[in-house]
């Protein structure tokens, strides 16, 4: 998508009040965490010129659902009915008594592996966002991160070839 459509800038102030609300930062640099979801749409939009707008929408709202007070049905009612499947199928599905992160990762992925090409495409530029993060900023913790990345870069292969192009390159680290 080459520019914002009204749609879109709506997502995004919506995605930064919904962030904002709940005081959501950003791991390792403390900026508000609302610049995440906007630099995963960026990279959507900027790797992938056909991205749909539901596809940069998604983008925006892809951790509304998980990290706020935000319910799929919300966003089906604000940003219609395929926004809302592309941002169940980005939401993590495991909670802390699913038991350790193993087992957290597991279930997760197995939601991903079910995911449209469009949501994982998402995925994948969600992945090279914080992978870049981590990398930069937690070198330990980026071993632990980038091996669960390179097993879950087998179930996005159906997403952007070059967006997992990208991800598979910086998964090897």
């Amino acid at each position: 998508m080459s520019e914002l459509t009204l749609e879109v800038e709506r997502a995004a102030a919506f995605c930064v009040g919904a962030h904002c609300a709940v005081g959501q930062k950003r791991k390792y640099t403390g900026e508000d965490y609302w610049h995440h979801p906007v630099e995963v749409m960026v990279i959507l939009s900027e790797v992938v010129p056909g991205a749909s707008e539901a596809m940069c929408v998604a983008a925006l709202l892809h951790d509304v659902v998980e990290d706020t007070g935000v319910t799929l049905a919300t966003v089906k009612d604000l940003f219609g009915e395929t926004v809302a499947t592309y941002v169940e199928q980005l939401t993590d599905v495991s909670k802390p008594e699913d038991g350790n992160r193993a087992a957290r990762k597991a279930l997760d992925l197995a939601h991903t592996a079910l995911a449209s090409p469009e949501a994982k495409s998402i995925k994948l530029a969600d992945l090279i966002s914080n992978s870049r993060s981590i990398i930069e900023r937690d070198p330990v913790f980026a071993v632990t991160y980038l091996a669960e990345k390179r097993a879950l870069l087998d179930v996005l292969k159906q997403g952007d070839p070059e967006l997992h192009r990208i991800a598979s390159e910086l998964a090897r680290g």
